[in-house]
């Protein structure tokens, strides 16, 4: 999958910035955000019109009504308009309203089938596709959403990282898990990536920071829901902001270069390649004391989990990482990764 979401030489510099009202409230509710969000500088207008709710009851949008309002954001201030669609009726809608960006939700990326229903709706169709991360941490199922829109022929496709839900929510509304958008890249290196700091943070006081990661990791831009009175907001309040604090925080941004890099920073990579190489050798040769422990309990009718022994590696790594400036929880994870290898093999030799 080749994305030409930015024709050659048209690339912005970074971060590109869509930014608007969680939903469509009203009119002048849109109007007054978008207005504002113009003397900001802001090219890229977003605005729900659909609203997927986690529980029924709660306001779902003012549907096609709102179409026209984005409409006549984009003859008043010129900024171009975008918004969620989950379903081919949606998409339909969109088109006969020239909205210029779409965008496909989290709750429908992960089910294929409705994203084959949009990417059957877009034929023929050339026009910028969003896609959010699915709500379950699922590269596969992620790609496989682009690789359905890609396949009906549109290619200027982005990705959307929203984070992803979890049971346990502490700091975040959706936690970032970095890593997913990071192997994304390495998969697919010309792939826009975007990041929606308001649904990871779930909070205002968050977006800042999440805005500086992203960038600090090379994304390619930010998606941001500002409102004109978030306190007032009718959908997701907590994570608004208004043009004013938008403007001070993309001030604040610091945008580092992605290509450069000079004589000390090889010598660095250099010196981190011996590590990792002989992190493989030590591991090649746990991994053989492994197998050779794994034989002992074959000829001794023992199980290969024993654990207690387990249990105690996992506490004393943890507590040895921590001592060396490391954070426990990672050192732990690390090692669970290495125990599972270390039976696999074991239980191999039982075969």
């Amino acid at each position: 999958m080749n994305s030409t979401f930015f024709p050659e030489g048209s690339r912005p510099s970074r971060p590109m910035v869509i930014a608007g009202p969680c939903s469509a409230e009203t009119e002048e509710q849109v109007m007054n955000s978008a207005r504002l969000l113009a003397d900001k500088g802001i090219k890229y207008f977003r605005a729900g019109i659909w609203k997927p709710r986690t529980k029924p009851g709660g306001f779902e949008g003012v549907g096609v009504e709102g179409l026209t309002w984005l409409k006549q954001v984009k003859q008043e201030t010129g900024m171009q308009v975008s918004t969620e669609v989950a379903t081919a009726k949606h998409v339909y809608e969109c088109l006969k309203a020239g909205i210029d960006i779409l965008w496909i939700g989290a709750r429908t990326t992960a089910n294929p089938f409705a994203v084959q229903e949009i990417a059957d709706a877009l034929q023929g169709v050339d026009i910028p596709i969003l896609v959010k991360n699915p709500v379950s941490p699922d590269l596969d199922l992620w790609i496989g959403a682009m690789e359905r829109i890609y396949n009906a022929g549109l290619h200027r496709i982005a990705a959307i990282h929203r984070g992803f839900s979890s049971y346990d929510k502490k700091l975040y509304r959706n936690l970032p898990q970095w890593h997913i958008p990071i192997e994304l890249r390495r998969r697919i290196p010309d792939l826009p990536i975007i990041c929606d700091p308001s649904h990871i943070g779930g909070k205002r006081e968050l977006i800042a920071p999440i805005s500086q990661q992203a960038m600090d990791l090379g994304f390619d831009g930010l998606i941001i829901e500002s409102h004109c009175d978030p306190e007032c907001a009718w959908s997701d309040a907590a994570q608004q902001i208004t043009p004013d604090v938008l403007d001070y925080i993309l001030n604040l941004l610091v945008i580092r270069s992605e290509t450069q890099s000079t004589e000390p920073l090889s010598q660095l990579r250099h010196q981190i390649d011996e590590c990792d190489n002989n992190l493989m050798q030590e591991l090649a040769k746990r991994m053989r004391i492994s197998r050779e422990i794994g034989t002992f309990k074959k000829e001794h009718d023992m199980t290969v989990l024993q654990t207690g022994r387990y249990s105690e590696i996992l506490d004393k790594r943890g507590e040895q990482g921590k001592q060396l400036g490391m954070d426990s929880e990672f050192i732990k994870r690390v090692w669970e990764a290495i125990h599972e290898e270390s039976v696999r093999q074991q239980l191999e030799l039982l075969k």
